[in-house]
C-alpha cells in the first residue's frame, strides 16, 4: 500500500487520485437561469444525496481562478436550479454542454436539448432527462482554496418537485435498469450501470 501526502503534491495530482479512485460517480446535469433569462446548463460529477427529510442534494461547482461558474452564480442569484440524473439517452448532448461558453449563450440551445417548464420554480429543466429534480437553494457554501479565493461552491438544493418518466416508476421506486444512468470515471471515461448484485444488510 502506497501512502501519499496530498499537501506534498499539486492540485492536479490530487485531482487525478480523487477522480480515479472515487468511481463511479453519478453525474448531475444542472440547469440554471441567469439574471438575463439565459438557460445555462452543465454536467457535474461531484454530486450526492444530502438528506431525505427534507429531500436535499449537493452539487460541488469548482471555481476557475476563484471566480464562480455560471451554474453557481445563477443559483445564488436566482435561488433555484434543476438537477437531472444523466442517462444514456442524452449523454452526447450532455457532453456538448461542457463547452466553455460565455454566460450570455445557452448550452441547452447549443446541445439541441428541449427546455421543459418547472412547476415550483422559474428555472426550466430539459425534457430529454428521465429523472429530474426542481431545487431551491438551501445553502451555497464556498470551500477550499483561500479565504479570498475559494476553490468551489458547494450548492445544497432542497427538492421541491420530482419529475420521473413513467417507464421508470414502479410502486414508488425507480427502475435502475430502465433509467440507464451513466457515471463518470477519470478523464473522458464514463460507465454504464453494469451487472447488479445484492447483499443483505444486517438486522
Amino acid at each position: 500500500m502506497i501512502a501519499i501526502d496530498p499537501s506534498g503534491q499539486s492540485e492536479r495530482d490530487n485531482y487525478k487520485l480523487l477522480t480515479g479512485g472515487i468511481i463511479p460517480r453519478p453525474v448531475a446535469f444542472v440547469t440554471s437561469l441567469s439574471s438575463s433569462d439565459v438557460l445555462n446548463a452543465a454536467p457535474f460529477s461531484y454530486f450526492s444525496i444530502v438528506s431525505a427529510n427534507p429531500p436535499m442534494v449537493s452539487v460541488s461547482v469548482q471555481r476557475k481562478n476563484g471566480v464562480s461558474k455560471d451554474t453557481a452564480r445563477n443559483a445564488k442569484e436566482n435561488g433555484a436550479f434543476v438537477v437531472h440524473v444523466a442517462d444514456e439517452g442524452y449523454i452526447e448532448q450532455l457532453n456538448a454542454t461542457a463547452a466553455n461558453l460565455p454566460p450570455e449563450e445557452s448550452e441547452v440551445e447549443l446541445a439541441g436539448l428541449t427546455p421543459a417548464p418547472s412547476e415550483m420554480i422559474g428555472v426550466p429543466g430539459v425534457a430529454e432527462a428521465k429523472f429530474r429534480m426542481e431545487c431551491v437553494l438551501e445553502q451555497a457554501i464556498p470551500l477550499g482554496g483561500t479565504a479570498d479565493s475559494p476553490a468551489c461552491d458547494l450548492l445544497i438544493g432542497r427538492v421541491v418537485r420530482f419529475h420521473v418518466d413513467e417507464s421508470l416508476y414502479e410502486n414508488g421506486r425507480i427502475d435502475a435498469k430502465a433509467l440507464r444512468p451513466v457515471a463518470r470515471l477519470a478523464g473522458n471515461s464514463y460507465s454504464r450501470l453494469g451487472e447488479l448484485f445484492e447483499v443483505e444488510r444486517p438486522l
